[in-house]
């Protein structure tokens, strides 16, 4: 009889209150559906995480569709900054505009009297939205491993575009081994890092990036 009672109001409370009332349902025992309670609402975050992942992916995906449907390539937005602010690139990528949902071109030109510049460009037409000047502090470094190299961000990029659509360009100064790295993406979203040789131009896949993804794996 008391059994009956219980499931009675739970019920009543389930129509009211939606289905978190449900796993008070399968026992009177007042510690056990505190448990189910507390299993149901980790359930519920656990879902809700996987939905964070799964949009987070999406917005990776939907970069990836805006990288390869876009009419302008890394290569002619570099050539495109520097048309705009004449100077050394160091860097371009595909990111978010600040405040802004629209996917641009971000390329960083140093300047020769050091000065940094950040060139904002369309990816659908090639034209530089805007620029500004920026405070970096590696300048020397940059500019010690530039010194006798022949490769350009231009020529990594363009030689990077071999292996899928190339959404960032980057100089790495730090370490023994100096180069461009270039992420690249192709039509299913899959991304890889690649290096990029100084002088040679060399395109090599970044060992280092396969085994931070075989970490993650393990």
């Amino acid at each position: 009889m008391k059994r009956n009672i219980v499931i009675a109001a739970v019920t009543a409370a389930a129509l009211i209150g939606g289905g978190t009332a449900t796993a008070l349902a399968t026992t009177g025992d007042g510690g056990g559906s505190a448990q189910q309670a507390a299993n149901t609402r980790l359930s519920d975050d656990d879902v809700r995480d996987d939905q964070d992942d799964r949009d987070d992916d999406k917005g990776q995906d939907d970069d990836a569709a805006q990288a390869a449907s876009g009419d302008v390539t890394a290569p002619q937005a570099i050539a495109s900054a520097l048309k705009h602010t004449p100077g050394t690139v160091v860097s371009a990528e595909l990111d978010d505009e600040d405040d802004s949902d629209k996917v641009i071109w971000k390329v960083d030109v140093l300047s020769g009297d050091n000065t940094w510049h950040s060139v904002r460009v369309d990816p659908s037409n090639g034209k530089v939205l805007g620029a500004h000047t920026d405070d970096e502090d590696d300048t020397a470094q940059v500019r010690a491993a530039l010194k006798g190299s022949s490769v350009t961000a231009e020529q990594a990029a363009k030689a990077a575009a071999g292996k899928g659509t190339v959404t960032s360009v980057d100089l790495d100064e730090d370490g023994k081994n100096k180069s461009w790295e270039a992420e690249t993406r192709k039509s299913g979203g899959a991304e890889q890092d690649w290096k990029i040789d100084l002088n040679t131009g060399k395109v090599t896949a970044d060992r280092a990036d396969d085994q931070d993804d075989a970490d993650d794996q393990d």
